[in-house]
């Protein structure tokens, strides 16, 4: 919205084909209108009929036009934007409070004649595996919607368009466009459902291919989904919370058919992340079972090692021991002291091979036996 040239209205000047009052413009400074404003229109029977270009302005707006509706956008504003917001049109302290501080669970109040209903949109970031959440506060009155939106999610600029291009849903008024806004909000998990399905078929294939990075990767991803599953939950309450209102507000029919396609939706996104959650889990158990084996397998092969080198380290022992007999008999015979005995015997040379060869043979029995050999 353009604020090259804002301005506030005064009583009554003239009127449209509406018979919607048209202010006489008076030139304002443009600090009157927050940067946080994406988007400031006032509708008449489902047509834009004014941009107002400050909230004050709005304000003065309908309450000179009991017929029209505004439609305010604010993103990440400032809490001084939501308490001017406040004042302006009557919202509950509680619920302004709510709004700014954020990171809020979704929900819905009704504040009086002010409805209060907190959503988390989310989209897929595929390069990251992670889900990006957006948190929308919506308050409804009887001629105005206004949504705060914390995040990038969902885009109010498409839902704003679409409807601007359906007077006949716009007209429905405030609750039209939240139900809109609503729908926005469930399809946007569409996406974010299929790349959560996209991955998870990754992590099956991977987990058989003995990644060791795997485990982190369906534990972070869990997580990723767990955190979808609180956010789309309470949509339940939140949708059963409004169709009770359906009689009381008198709330036409197709807009009931409306939100119940909506809950529609929401029950399918709810059913398949709780899928996916038992799906992950599933794959971690089998991951861990996998894993097990694995490393059992490689115990069994270091102790099949272990045992090679046993045997091994046997048979090295066994002929060490063997060839230390003969050794040791060469070894005392090889010393040549004039007073050894036997050192002048004729059969002494004889004796000796044979003592050595009688007890490499003994040692070499007795080491087969025990299959050292």
């Amino acid at each position: 919205m353009s604020t090259d040239r804002p301005f506030v209205r005064e009583p009554a000047q003239r009127r449209d084909g509406y018979g919607f009052t048209i202010p006489k413009k008076v030139p304002i400074a443009p600090e009157q209108a927050p940067r946080t404003v994406t988007g400031n229109a006032v509708y008449i029977a489902g047509e834009r009929v004014a941009s107002p270009a400050s909230l004050a302005e709005t304000a003065a707006l309908l309450r000179a036009n009991p017929e029209a509706m505004a439609w305010i956008g604010l993103y990440q504003p400032d809490p001084d934007d939501l308490i001017e917001l406040g004042d302006l049109f009557g919202l509950h302290e509680l619920a302004v409070e709510d709004a700014i501080q954020a990171h809020q669970r979704s929900k819905l109040e009704r504040y009086d004649d002010t409805l209060f209903v907190v959503l988390r949109a989310a989209r897929y970031l595929d390069a990251t595996e992670e889900i990006e959440f957006g948190e929308l506060h919506i308050f409804t009155g009887a001629n105005f919607v206004i949504t705060v939106r914390h995040g990038r999610s969902p885009d109010l600029g498409v839902v704003r368009r679409r409807m601007e291009a359906d007077p006949q849903m716009l007209a429905f008024g405030s609750e039209g466009i939240v139900y809109a806004i609503l729908d926005a909000v469930v399809d946007g998990y569409a996406p974010v459902l299929e790349g959560l399905a996209n991955d998870i078929e990754e992590i099956e294939d991977q987990v058989f291919t003995g990644s060791a990075a795997v485990s982190r990767r369906i534990y972070e991803l869990s997580q990723e989904i767990v955190e979808f599953h609180e956010a789309v939950r309470p949509l339940r309450g939140i949708i059963g919370g409004l169709a009770a209102g359906f009689s009381k507000y008198e709330v036409a029919e197709d807009l009931q058919e409306y939100l119940r396609d909506v809950a529609d939706h929401a029950a399918s996104a709810l059913e398949e992340s709780e899928g996916f959650r038992l799906t992950l889990r599933d794959v971690l158990a089998l991951n861990a079972a996998l894993v097990a084996q694995r490393q059992n397998e490689e115990m069994k092969g270091l102790a099949e090692a272990s045992n090679a080198q046993n045997e091994d380290m046997k048979k090295i022992s066994a002929w060490a021991g063997i060839l230390f007999a003969p050794t040791m008999i060469t070894g005392l015979y090889g010393m040549n002291f004039i007073n050894m005995p036997e050192l002048n015997w004729r059969a002494g040379y004889p004796f000796a091979l044979a003592l050595m060869f009688s007890s490499s043979l003994i040692m070499w029995l007795m080491f087969r036996r025990k299959g050292w050999i």
